[in-house]
């Protein structure tokens, strides 16, 4: 997966990191996490290749409502990417914060890389034998 650095979704961000291992459990994998550098987030390949047709799609649009925004972004593709954009309703919590003990037992869950340990690491619900990494 790959994250802007930035954001809710930050590589420093302790409560995304909770939320990862929470979708591990879900998902009864390893998920491999690599964040872009800081200010960078123009290179992350989805972006780059499908906001640039969002903009454009908007241009001379008045965007008055949310499903007016929602029908144009609809019609928006690029030859490797289809849009299918949906409105979500459900409330999100501001300034949520992560589980308390979260902080101590986290290196159980998360294995940094030795490259770029800050923004590469993998997620493991299961916990790590530090012998396997």
């Amino acid at each position: 997966m790959l994250f802007d650095c930035g954001g809710a979704d930050g590589a420093r961000s302790l409560s995304f990191k909770e939320d990862l291992v929470n979708v591990d459990v879900q998902l009864g994998t390893r998920v491999r996490v690599a964040h872009f550098p800081p200010y960078i987030s123009k290179w992350n390949p989805i972006a780059h290749r499908l906001l640039s047709q969002v903009e454009r799609r908007w241009h001379g649009e008045m965007l008055d409502n949310p499903e007016t925004a929602l029908r144009t972004v609809e019609h928006t593709t690029t030859q490797s990417v289809r849009v299918s954009p949906r409105i979500v309703d459900k409330v999100y919590d501001l300034a949520r914060k992560c589980f308390d003990g979260f902080r101590e037992i986290k290196n159980q869950f998360i294995c940094h890389h030795l490259i770029l340990w800050d923004r590469n690491y993998v997620t493991d619900a299961n916990g790590f034998n530090r012998s396997d990494v």
